[in-house]
Order: structure tokens, then sequence, then C-alpha cells
């Protein structure tokens, strides 16, 4: 069975591909590095991590990146025996306004290297290549600016040249039934004389959707699948995975279908997702009209697993989209990417494990070291939490629920404007902090600071000197809708600080309008790092020899 969601915490809008007897999976990162988050598997069952793609800013600028922003919904296809990793990296939502590059870069391997980026269009968003034979098309959202036009202009198809790697030719608009309304993520597929065009209606909250529909022509007319949408929760609050919609499809090779797409796991009915959207998948069968079906409609924690494929059987013709024939077989990541995922980190690699991530800027020597002290990752302090650029957080997503996150520091602060320590993070308007600092006399003492939609507090009840004391174990626990933080000077663990609210670190607390205008989204999900600032400039640094996330 497969158990979802396949991949927990912030995974979302998952564009799952086939390349021989390998499945692979590439989610959204938005404001993280590396950018565009790869896994991959064989049965579809168990996922091993491979970091991200965009893994510096030759390839993904991130700097001055919005909350939310960055990279949405990337888009892996194959074709030529190179893989095609679409992206979009924003640099604007608010205000009515969408900024959203799209690239596309290539590479022999899934492991790259990537090519230099091509700069496809600014149109719009969701960008998807289609590849038909020979021929290739880009599709997306037409964004549309305009007070009164609802912020979309429908969707489109561009020719693409493979050879010359440019559009080719001027957008085609795609003839929709007049029940479409708003609709994103497009996905399009060819199974014999149909081409099957899968969107995401409804948003990206509980009334999101997974729908399908089918014309002869690639650019239309399109008629909706009469059967309703092909997944959905959206009448079914009592169900414990919610919002599903944005899918993809993969055929295994078997002659099965699976269906990828996001799920959030909110806490409460309709509550809060501090885990953010998360990535699972389901079964599909076609229908004898020809339609791609979902047994019962509906999210499921357990469905069955495919059967396996011969390592050698390729997708049929007739069933032609995003995943292609078969290529190598990459040689994968050797650092057991599942065990570092759920264990202890003593940091004795020359590179960061592939679960963590870095905030806005990627792991540069200038900043970060896993060599100047070996098995010690020392961080040299970045800008203020409120800054866009060269903060310095090296954090991971929130798998589950109930999670615990320990770090073993070293810190000698000099100032009030350094500050080392553990933080449970959102984004740069909610997050939580326990640190060491100074103070004015120069003591070292630990204290924790919060952030609430802006609103920065310290606790001032809260504190413990350490003196000469430099070495200290800090600790998260997060149980649901709380969160508490503990603190070991060498006595053995101690709860420091209140009981706190950990759905301040959810997508619907992060949301934020003014009026009917988008001030700030929330697509991130919660994370959990080791966060280091020095607001002198001159990057004082800190040194972590353990990190530890556990499950429970």
């Amino acid at each position: 069975m497969i158990r979802n969601p396949v991949l927990p915490g912030s995974h979302p809008d998952p564009s799952l591909l086939r390349v021989g007897p390998d499945f692979y999976l590439a989610t959204s990162t938005f404001e993280w590095y590396p950018g565009v988050r790869l896994h991959t598997s064989q049965d579809l069952t168990d996922w091993r991590p491979l970091g991200g793609a965009l893994d510096s800013e030759a390839l993904l600028d991130l700097t001055g990146c919005p909350d939310s922003g960055g990279v949405w919904a990337p888009n892996l296809s194959h074709a030529d025996g190179l893989f095609h990793l679409v992206y979009s990296n924003v640099s604007t939502y608010a205000g009515g306004f969408t900024d959203c590059p799209n690239y596309l870069v290539t590479a022999p391997s899934i492991e790259g290297p990537w090519s230099e980026p091509v700069l496809l269009h600014s149109r719009g968003f969701d960008a998807s290549l289609f590849h038909d034979g020979p021929d290739s098309w880009l599709l997306n959202l037409v964004h549309d600016w305009r007070p009164g036009h609802g912020g979309s202009a429908g969707l489109e198809a561009t020719r693409y040249d493979r050879t010359a790697r440019r559009l080719v030719g001027e957008p085609v608009p795609i003839a929709l039934g007049p029940q479409a309304g708003w609709i994103e993520g497009p996905n399009l597929y060819r199974r014999g004389p149909w081409y099957y065009l899968l969107t995401a209606d409804g948003g990206t909250g509980y009334l999101h959707q997974v729908t399908v529909s089918r014309s002869r022509s690639l650019a239309g007319p399109y008629e909706r699948d009469p059967h309703g949408p092909l997944l959905t929760a959206r009448d079914h609050p009592e169900l414990p995975l919610q919002k599903a919609g944005h899918g993809s499809l993969v055929h295994t090779g078997s002659g099965q279908w699976y269906l990828a797409y996001l799920a959030a796991r909110p806490v409460g009915t309709h509550g809060p997702c501090v885990l953010g959207r998360e990535t699972a998948l389901a079964p599909v069968t076609w229908t004898a009209g020809e339609w791609p079906h979902v047994e019962t409609g509906l999210p499921q924690l357990l469905v069955p697993a495919p059967d396996a494929a011969p390592a050698s059987e390729s997708a049929s013709p007739d069933d032609r989209g995003q995943d292609e024939p078969a290529g190598d077989e990459p040689a994968g990541d050797e650092r057991g990417g599942d065990e570092q995922e759920r264990g202890a980190d003593d940091f004795a690699h020359s590179e960061l494990a592939p679960h963590w991530s870095t905030l806005r800027r990627p792991a540069t020597p200038d900043w970060l070291s896993l060599t100047e002290r070996p098995s010690h990752l020392r961080v040299r302090g970045g800008r203020s939490p409120q800054s866009l650029i060269d903060p310095s957080l090296v954090a991971r997503r929130v798998t589950a629920a109930r999670c615990s996150f320990e770090a073993t520091m070293e810190y000698r602060p000099r100032g009030f404007q350094h500050l080392a320590g553990i933080t449970a993070y959102y984004n740069t308007r909610n997050w939580y902090y326990l640190y060491v600092t100074a103070d004015d006399d120069g003591s070292a003492v630990v204290r924790l600071a919060a952030r609430d939609r802006g609103r920065t507090t310290v606790d001032t009840t809260h504190q413990a000197a350490l003196g000469d004391l430099a070495r200290l174990h800090l600790g998260l626990d997060l149980d649901g809708p709380a969160l508490r933080f503990r603190l070991d000077t060498g006595a053995g663990w101690q709860s420091f600080g209140p009981a706190l609210d950990a759905t301040v670190l959810s997508d619907e607390h992060a949301e934020e309008f003014d009026g009917d205008q988008i001030r700030s989204l929330g697509f991130t999900g919660a994370f959990v790092g080791l966060w280091v600032w020095d607001l002198n400039g001159h990057g004082h640094h800190a040194d972590f020899d353990r990190a530890t996330y556990l499950t429970t």
C-alpha cells in the first residue's frame, strides 16, 4: 500500500514523471534554496530525497524574494534524452500584480548538471511543457492585472522548439468550456485521439479540486468531464486530507496510471495547516467512456501500490504527456537520505544533507561551512529577520503534527546584536526563536522571541544566564497546535517559556489582505532550523555539531 502523504511537510504542486523504471517528483520551494525539491522512487511507495535542482544564483536568484514568492509550480518532463524543468521565480504577487518570469533548464541526469536557464516568458504562472512526438508546447495561466478582470485571462499554449531552446510563434488561447471559471495548474496529456487537460480549480484552499477536460484538438474546445472533479475534498470536511488539488498524471509502464496531487492535514476541521501542503498519490483507472477516474473521487490515506513493471518497458506511444521512454538510471544520493530525514545529523559530510534548505540564498562558503571545523556546521550571522536579503537560516520542513527538534550549539555573542539559536519558522512575519545573545554588560543569556503578523515580542519573564558557558543544547517540541521550547545547559532538559500557539506557523495565519488585495500569501508550511543573526554586519558565527529531528 501507498501511505499518504508520500512527501510529508511542505511539498506542494507535485509534478510526477516516469523515465524507465524510475519515478520522479518535483515540488515547489518558494523562497527556499535549493529551488525545486526532487525525490525519486521505483515503486511510488518509498521516496528518496535528491535535494534540489536549482542550487546556485546562476540557476535561481531569490534576492529580495517576498514571502511565498520564488519558485511556484515547477514542471518536470523528459524528451530527447534530457530532463526538462520549467519553473517560475515570482518576485511580486501583491496588489493585483504578478511578476513571474518562467525559465527552463535541462539536464541529461536528474542530478544535473542543469543547463543555463532560458527565459521563456513572464505572461503568467503554472507553466508546463507538453511533448507530443517531435513537437512541444508550453501551457500556462495568463495573468490579467486589470481591475475588474478577475486576475486571469484563461489558459494559453505556445509552441516550444526543443532544438533552438526557445518559444516560437504567438500564444494560442485554449478554448475551455463555459463552466471552467478560474482554473490554473494546467498539465496536458494525450491518450489515443484525445488531449486531456488536467487543471486545478477552486483556489488553493478548502475548495481546491483536480478537474479534467478533453478535446481532439490541442487548443480545444475542451469539454469538462461530466462525472465531475477527478479528486476533491471540498464537500467532506471530515477527511484527514484536505485541500486536494493541483494534480499531474503518470503511466507506470504496466498499464496503470497514478495521480499526484497536493493535500493538507489541518488542525481540527478546516483548521490551520501548520504542515503546509503535502504530496499524495491516487490510482487512476479509465472509464468505458475514456475518462480518468479515481475511486470515490476523494483523497485517502492508504491506496494500492502499482504492480511491478518490467524495467525495459516504456510508455505506450498512445499515452504521451510529460513522461517519456527510459534513459540511463541516475546514480542517486549515496548518503541514505531517508535515515537523515528522520534522525540525527552530525554534519560529518562536506555538503548539507538533502533535507536541509537555506532561506533566500544558497549554501555558499561565504556564510556557511562544513569544513572549517570538522563535524560542525558553522553559520555566519546574517541580516535581520525582516530582511529579504542575506539571512542566515538553515532549516528543514516540519513533516508531522507531533515532532521534536534539537541542536547542540557553541556560541559566544559579543553584544545584543549577536543572536544564535533554533527557530520554528514560517516567514518573515511569523516565527518563534530561542536564542543566545549578550546583554549590555556583555553577559550571555538565553531568551525567547516571537513574531506574529509582523509584531515582534521578547519574553522578559523567562531567561537563563549562561556565565562562561558557550556550549548548550536547545530543543523544541510540536504537539499539534502547541509548541514548547526547552534548554539543557548541562543539568538535563528544562522547559523554557510558556506553551506557544503553533498555528501562528500555518498557511492560513500567514495569509494577509488589504481589503480585497493580497498583502501576503501562505504557501510554505512550517520549518524548524538553525538561525544566526549579526546585526553589526560582520558575520559573527555560531557552530552546530549536531541537529536531531524526530517524529512521534
